[in-house]
């Protein structure tokens, strides 16, 4: 009678159950950060009132999430945002395709807009408040500009990007400038304009909050943060912090997933 052999496990299978639990390298320094800061806020040696612990902090804003206390606020700057970024991306690309792909507009215009690009956004608030105030047209007004530069910059790199060779083909067999557009320039130009897209969404963020803080108190998590310094409530400014620095991570990994996911035929030819 011959042995009946038991099926082994697999090798691999084997390995991974006996694989120790590892955190990824990039949560290590700050998890030693915040245990660090751990220990001094709770040593006596700073004020908590200045400086409070991570886990009053963390308690403060999952208090919040649950009691929709930050909601409201989460709304409202998500709402200026996509306000900013859809009248910024429809402005920006156009004109940027136009910088790209027509000699003389980068004659006649793209010096002024290389000129302009070099002001600090932040210099635009004065201008910004005298001309519309400070109120939600001026923040909508302000996230705009900043989603629109870095829209223009990638676009008109991606439509200057065009081959000779395929513009020379495009007027062999004349082209109409639409068509020239729909099948030349806007296609070479799409991967360019993404990339655009995505940094005008993380500078558009950025501008959000500038906005909330800079201008009129309203609702949002720049007026959140002015609002927890004026009372001195450090928990809440440090809960607005760990906010923004989350939605932006998620809205910058939500912006390159669709990214790759419309530019993958650019990369697939």
């Amino acid at each position: 009678m011959s042995d009946v052999s038991l099926p082994q496990r697999p090798a691999a299978q084997a390995e991974r159950k006996h694989r120790p639990l590892r955190l990824p390298e990039g949560l290590l320094l700050p998890l030693a950060l915040l245990i660090a800061w751990e220990v001094v806020a709770r040593s006596g040696q700073v004020n908590p009132l200045l400086l409070p612990p991570p886990t009053i902090v963390i308690w403060r804003l999952v208090g919040g999430l649950a009691r929709g206390e930050f909601w409201i606020d989460i709304g409202a700057s998500l709402l200026r945002l996509a306000s900013g970024f859809v009248i910024g991306g429809l402005l920006a690309a156009p004109f940027g395709l136009l910088l790209g792909s027509s000699r003389i507009a980068r004659l006649f215009v793209g010096p002024s807009f290389n000129v302009v690009k070099q002001i600090a956004l932040f210099a635009w608030i004065p201008l910004i408040s005298v001309w519309l105030g400070t109120g939600e047209a001026a923040k909508v007004a302000f996230v705009t500009m900043a989603v629109f530069t870095p829209v223009v910059i990638n676009a008109w790199e991606g439509a200057a990007q065009v081959p000779p060779s395929l513009r020379e083909v495009t007027s062999i067999y004349r082209f109409s400038p639409f068509d020239r557009l729909r099948f030349l320039v806007l296609p070479s130009a799409l991967p360019a304009i993404f990339t655009g897209l995505r940094l005008g969404l993380i500078y558009g963020w950025l501008a959000t909050v500038g906005a909330e803080y800079f201008m009129t108190v309203a609702p949002g998590i720049g007026s959140q943060m002015t609002a927890g310094r004026e009372l001195l409530e450090m928990d809440l400014v440090m809960s607005g912090v760990i906010l923004l620095g989350g939605i932006g991570f998620a809205l910058s990994n939500l912006a390159g997933q669709i990214e790759h996911r419309l530019t993958r035929w650019k990369k697939q030819a």
